[in-house]
């Protein structure tokens, strides 16, 4: 009986240690499958693929204010105020028929991945593109969304400031746009200055490119209107009435000066008179004298003497002593001519009469004998032998005035003869001009 425990203590023993002997033998190819993709470890207990909490394992996986979310195969930083519904972790029901781990099947004695996405065993979103992985699968979202939970979500890359001046968040993507003025480069992120100017910009004259806009500019002559686009032409006549001495004639961009009749420009704005009797430009007879006057001419004849007076030089007539008549008549009359323009400001001294020849102790007067029946000039003697026509009264023209300015002379030498006296005149047309100048 002892010899019987013994033996069978023995055999026991012997199992045991052949048991032990098979456990510690490493598992072969056929048996067990222990990779797994990236953010998953081999999990010995249960014989599958575990996900990697990596916001327990990553020192500060999220920076500043970002918060960790651990989700399958990685982690996301977001928002410390977002929230993240995991989804629930299947439940790991071994069978019999398949010993190979989740995301395998058994093709003889091996284990082979199973294409989930192939064989549409996935619970990715229509959206989403299954992507299959070593046991498993994965939802890869379109460009421009990204994956939180089971969702995709548009990413606002305008967050990022890709763009230089305004950016457009669209639903997978983003645009760039520009300010007035500019457009967008190559890159389609940096905007460049737009020459508006070699574009067709909208100036009626000068453009000018500026950063971002432009200016338009006038010709000399011209300025901005209100709409800072068109040139409008300048009214210099507007502004001024001493810029011509006659008439302003406004023109596209400037102005120019003309001047009337019998007259010709002088410079730019000046205007002289036309001699007309030494350019010829008259039509005095033969038997006329040409005498100018402002803006015009006048023929008068070339014998002005008049009975009982005779001529004795060109433009002198004397009363001969010889003819009773005579004694109550100026011996003698000298004709001159002038000419003054329209309303001269008085007074104004416009003839000087000077003697020609006095008698020794002689006493000299000076008077307008005829001519000025309005008393529009005056005498104002200056001493014995001369004296000056002034103009009294403001006259317009064309006008013509014929004066007869007497001397008369008085010697209380020659007394024994009686009162004697003697006088000359001289006897002035004075023609006014139609203008002031």
């Amino acid at each position: 009986m002892q010899g019987a425990c013994v033996s069978i203590l023995c055999v026991c023993m012997c199992v045991s240690v052949l048991l032990r002997c098979a456990i510690s033998q490493p598992p072969t190819e056929s048996d067990t499958y222990t990779e797994c993709t990236d953010g998953y470890h081999w999990d010995h207990q249960t014989e599958h693929c575990k996900d990697i909490n990596e916001c327990d394992t990553i020192p500060d996986a999220c920076k500043g204010e970002m918060k960790c979310f651990n989700h399958y195969g990685g982690y996301l930083c977001l928002p410390r105020s977002a929230s993240v519904i995991p989804a629930p972790e299947p439940a790991i029901t071994p069978t019999e028929s398949n010993p190979c781990p989740l995301g395998y099947e058994a093709q003889g004695d091996s284990c082979v991945d199973i294409n989930e996405c192939e064989r549409d065993e996935h619970d990715c979103q229509p959206s989403q593109q299954c992507i299959n992985t070593l046991g498993a699968f994965t939802c890869q979202c379109p460009d421009g969304y990204r994956k939180v939970g089971t969702e995709c979500i548009d990413i606002d890359e305008c967050r990022y400031r890709y763009c230089q001046h305004r950016c457009v968040n669209v639903p997978g993507s983003f645009s760039c746009q520009c300010e007035p003025g500019f457009q967008l480069a190559g890159n389609n992120r940096s905007c460049i200055d737009v020459n508006e100017c070699e574009m067709g910009a909208p100036c009626s004259q000068r453009c000018y490119n500026t950063y971002g806009t432009f200016l338009c500019r006038c010709d000399q002559g011209y300025e901005l209107g209100p709409d800072g686009l068109t040139c409008n032409d300048i009214d210099e006549c507007s502004y001024s009435s001493f810029l011509c001495q006659y008439q302003c004639v406004n023109e596209p961009g400037k102005f120019s000066c003309v001047c009337p009749e019998g007259y010709q420009l002088q410079g730019t704005r000046l205007c002289q008179d036309i001699n007309e009797c030494e350019t010829g430009e008259h039509q005095c007879t033969d038997t006329q004298t040409c005498v100018n006057i402002h803006g015009r001419y006048q023929c008068v004849d070339t014998n002005r003497c008049q009975e009982p007076y005779v001529q004795v030089s060109e433009n002198r007539c004397v009363c001969p002593v010889s003819k009773p008549v005579c004694r109550d008549l100026p011996f003698s009359i000298v004709h001159r001519y002038m000419s003054i323009t329209s309303d001269r400001s008085v007074p104004s001294d416009i003839f000087q009469i000077q003697a020609t020849s006095v008698s020794p102790g002689a006493y000299n007067t000076f008077r307008i004998r005829s001519g000025d029946e309005n008393g529009d000039f005056y005498i104002r003697q200056i001493n014995n032998i001369s004296a000056m026509l002034v103009l009294a009264r403001a006259v317009s023209g064309p006008r013509e005035y014929t004066l007869d300015l007497e001397m008369v002379s008085v010697n209380p030498l020659l007394s024994y003869q009686g009162n004697y006296q003697t006088s000359s005149a001289l006897r002035l047309s004075i023609y006014v001009g139609p203008y002031s100048f």
